[in-house]
């Protein structure tokens, strides 16, 4: 019994939808009507009929509507209409896909712009595409490198601070020996002379 219930509830939401996204309209819209003075055509090009919809055409007694085929409307010529209506209020269904075609029958009204032809269309080809998604901003930063097992990254950039910002005094190195012995070596030398002479003397005396 259940499974009834769901088809049952299935079907009435379905036939819902379909009533409620089929729409009527008159002809010429709220500003015009099935007459001489409307744009008929321009009207037309700015609607979108679908199956379900309706046409409700209005007009005055001395006016009446035939709808034909592509040749009667080319031609205005309403002697082999599909289907004529003159009263005044006439509501036609749009049930099928393509293109119908509507004059008034009444001889020069077609040829003076009663004539109206209206395209039928899937509803499914009015749903716009999904938008695509917007491209990831693009990012300057370069892809991180993990740094090589046993390997510490050594820094980009390192200036070594001067030595006198680390608290340190300059001290001037000392001289090497041999440049000290240079800057006494007249004297050494002149010393050394003369304890030569005095010890070969003593020795003579000796």
């Amino acid at each position: 019994m259940a499974p009834c219930k769901v088809a049952f509830s299935m079907m009435t939401m379905a036939v819902l939808l379909q009533a409620a996204s089929c729409a009527t309209y008159n002809v010429g819209g709220l500003n015009g009507g099935w007459d001489l003075s409307t744009d008929l055509q321009t009207w037309a090009s700015t609607q979108t009929f679908v199956p379900g919809d309706s046409l409700v055409f209005k007009y005055a007694p001395f006016h009446d509507v035939a709808e034909v085929t592509k040749a009667g409307y080319d031609s205005c010529s309403a002697s082999n209409a599909i289907q004529s209506y003159a009263d005044g209020n006439s509501v036609v269904k749009l049930s099928a896909l393509g293109k119908r075609f509507f004059i008034c029958g009444i001889t020069g009204h077609c040829s003076g712009g009663m004539k109206l032809e209206v395209d039928v269309v899937s509803a499914a080809a009015l749903t716009p595409p999904a938008a695509a998604a917007p491209p990831a901003p693009a990012t300057s930063q370069a892809p991180f490198a993990p740094p090589l097992l046993g390997i510490e990254p050594s820094p980009t950039s390192f200036t070594e601070p001067p030595v006198g910002d680390l608290g340190l005094d300059l001290v001037a190195p000392a001289a090497p020996p041999h440049q000290q012995s240079a800057a006494h070596g007249p004297g050494l030398r002149l010393f050394t002379v003369v304890s030569l002479v005095v010890a070969f003397l003593w020795a003579w005396a000796l």
